[in-house]
């Protein structure tokens, strides 16, 4: 068999490497940036209370002891106030609030909330403050990512980004240009698959998440070829294990 030459080896040995790398095209977020700063300070965040939200809603006033009845605070026998367990929005998007009764939350922003309340409240007591967060915004983030799991956010604004980079952020065999957003909205799934790399993914509606939104990042064709080899050579030492076995056996 004749030698392979140097001058030939190397240059298929470059080539190869070449092949087997990722370009910064298909791995690198938010290309051509500068070209879309503009819009991104015209993005707004749409978020909305859904039902099944838990609200913590607290009012201060200059008077304690005026916004007391408008308060779901437990008192403890030493006297200490304790934590409030948060307003659940029902199915039909109404909170059971004290002396104002039954108020439609679903629907409205926690500043439209805010104000509405703020107004009510102002018929009662003067000048009061009403701060409105939702205990129990979560996000899952699930597929090829370091590490997927479901992750309690604190306040209302999360980007897809901010999520990912919750779930210790794409595996480098991660689809950048493919990730899927699942949500629910008024009872009807959505979803939209987004391209990472694209700058114009900050326009989406989707690029600020929702609560219990969920974020599906698809293994690329290498990672699916690379888990069926690895699959098809455990098969075959299995067989071939068993096959020596029964050899080993018979022989005996």
């Amino acid at each position: 068999m004749k030698r392979i030459s140097i001058k030939v080896l190397v240059p298929i040995l470059l080539l190869f490497l070449i092949a087997s790398c990722a370009s910064r095209k298909e791995i690198a977020y938010f290309q051509n940036l500068p070209d879309a700063l503009e819009q991104l300070d015209s993005v707004q965040n749409n978020f909305k209370i859904k039902p099944n939200d838990i609200l913590s809603i607290t009012v201060t006033a200059y008077d304690p002891s005026a916004v007391k009845p408008f308060n779901l605070v437990l008192e403890s026998s030493g006297g200490v106030l304790a934590q409030n367990q948060g307003y659940l929005t029902g199915a039909d998007g109404t909170i059971n609030f004290p002396v104002l009764g039954k108020v439609k939350a679903a629907g409205l922003t926690r500043a439209e909330l805010s104000e509405y309340l703020t107004k009510r409240i102002s018929e009662y007591i003067l000048d009061p403050i009403v701060t409105i967060n939702i205990l129990n915004f979560k996000v899952s983030v699930l597929g090829a990512v370091n590490k997927p799991g479901t992750f309690a956010v604190q306040g209302e604004r999360l980007t897809l980004p901010e999520a990912i980079s919750l779930a210790g952020d794409l595996h480098i065999q991660g689809k950048r240009d493919n990730v899927l957003v699942l949500r629910e909205t008024n009872g009807k799934k959505e979803y939209a698959y987004l391209d990472l790399r694209d700058v114009k993914i900050m326009e989406s509606e989707f690029y600020y998440l929702q609560q219990n939104d969920l974020i599906y990042v698809e293994p690329n064709s290498a990672a699916v070829q690379s888990y069926n080899d690895n699959n098809y050579l455990r098969t075959i030492i299995s067989v071939a294990s068993l096959l020596i076995t029964i050899i080993v056996v018979f022989i005996k």
